[in-house]
């Protein structure tokens, strides 16, 4: 079991298991249970303590898997205690591998009848519902890091955006896929305002985007900090997202006025010197509290024409300064020189912190052949607002050509649905 949420549902199989014998559990890793669902609440050590607290349980061993059958060969048990909820859907064919398993040592497989009135899902959209303390929020990046061999970042600018974010689900093949994270891009929160991506928004302004997102979610935040300015201001702004509860910023090594760097022509912004950049990332790390915040540091190597060595040299060097993860941007209109990058980073001996990229230009890489690559991020940095802006400019344009609303229903979620939407 996970053993996340602990209910009568749970306590039922462990009654049954205790007229049975002695009952071992298999609790399953945070990595066993994010390959096909929402990382738990708890820790896995935590899980454990409440697994082994409970009466009638007389050992607790991990489950590294979805698959019974390494533990089952291991223990060798007489009986297996499982519900009945997986005589249909997805785990029919965990439930055969078990039988097939106890079979060979003349096992039997016990399974009480599912209990009824009992909701995992609806347990934990109550949880979403109460919201999530500033300090669970902020470990969880990490703790994803650890559980999943690619994560799935998507832009946010908004409380509702934020709630998209949250909630979305889509089935792909067997699996159930979400995003895991949120990205508060200084691009979008300034084109929400309506100014351009120049750090014309400052810090004080962006975080009522920051309070929007978090009083609305539960999932980690990854703040998109420009430069970091001066590593004095730097500093300021690490202790300031730390202490709200964001797990991560990310800031790259430019100078001077910004200049967003997937500008088409024009793009004269200069790159700063390594040791600029490195004094900015150390003074992030000296001025946070916690080892759970990330200061990840973004190089424009690729996209300055400074070339793939200087990345990696720039990679290294951020590295030995204490960044978390190193971000690598391009703006070319395919994954070449990334997938250059990712593999001789990744052929280096020291090079075993993360990876993260922003596939905004070569939006046909797939989150496989990235993961290949030794990728462990991937950013979807700007693609809500992009499609709720030509939606809302369409909509505009209709009541203006018709000279009234009707037309425009089309393109317009039900107003009863709005109202009801939060």
């Amino acid at each position: 079991m996970s053993a996340d949420l602990v209910h009568p549902g749970h306590l039922n199989i462990l009654k049954t298991a205790s007229e049975l014998g002695r009952v071992v559990v298999g609790v399953l890793t945070d990595a066993a249970i994010a390959s096909y669902k929402r990382l738990p609440h708890m820790s896995f050590d935590q899980r454990c303590q409440v697994v082994a607290a409970l009466k009638g349980v007389d050992e607790v061993m991990p489950q590294e898997t979805l698959d019974y059958v390494p533990n089952l060969r291991q223990v060798r048990p007489d009986f297996v205690v499982h519900g009945d909820d997986w005589k249909e859907g997805v785990q029919q064919q965990t439930r055969q591998r078990v039988i097939d398993a106890l079979a060979e040592w003349g096992g039997q497989l016990i399974e009480p009848a599912y209990t009824p009135g009992i909701s995992s899902t609806m347990l934990n959209k109550a949880l979403r519902e109460i919201g999530v303390t500033p300090d669970v929020r902020r470990a969880r990046l990490r703790r994803l890091l650890l559980a999943r061999p690619l994560l799935r970042i998507m832009e946010v600018h908004s409380g509702l955006s934020g709630l998209i974010v949250e909630t979305t689900q889509e089935q792909r093949g067997e699996q159930v896929v979400e995003f895991d994270g949120m990205w508060l891009s200084s691009l979008t929160d300034s084109t929400t305002k309506g100014k351009p991506d120049i750090e014309c928004v400052d810090l004080t302004s962006r975080l009522h985007s920051v309070n929007d997102v978090l009083e609305v979610t539960t999932k980690p935040l990854i703040y998109d900090g420009d430069s970091g300015g001066q590593p004095e201001h730097f500093a300021y702004m690490v202790k300031t997202l730390e202490r709200l509860g964001l797990s991560a910023v990310i800031i790259e090594d430019k100078t001077g006025l910004k200049q967003n760097s997937l500008l088409a022509t024009g793009n004269v912004q200069a790159q700063d010197s390594m040791a600029g950049m490195t004094e900015r990332i150390q003074a992030g790390k000296r001025a946070q509290i916690s080892d759970d915040f990330m200061v990840i540091a973004r190089c424009e190597s690729l996209i300055t024409g400074a070339g793939l060595d200087d990345a990696l040299r720039r990679a290294d060097a951020y590295q030995a300064a204490g960044a978390d993860a190193i971000m690598i941007h391009s703006k070319a209109p395919d994954m070449g020189e990334i997938a250059a990058f990712c593999q001789q980073f990744r052929a280096r001996e020291a090079s075993p912190i993360p990876l993260v990229v922003v596939p905004s230009t070569y939006p046909a890489a797939t989150e496989d052949e990235l993961m290949a690559l030794g990728v462990n991020v991937v950013i979807y940095a700007n693609h809500l607002l992009r499609s709720a802006y030509p939606a809302m400019r369409k909509t505009a344009q209709t009541i203006l050509k018709s000279g009234r609303a009707l037309e425009a229903e089309e393109h317009c979620l039900p107003i009863q649905s709005i109202l009801s939407l939060i």
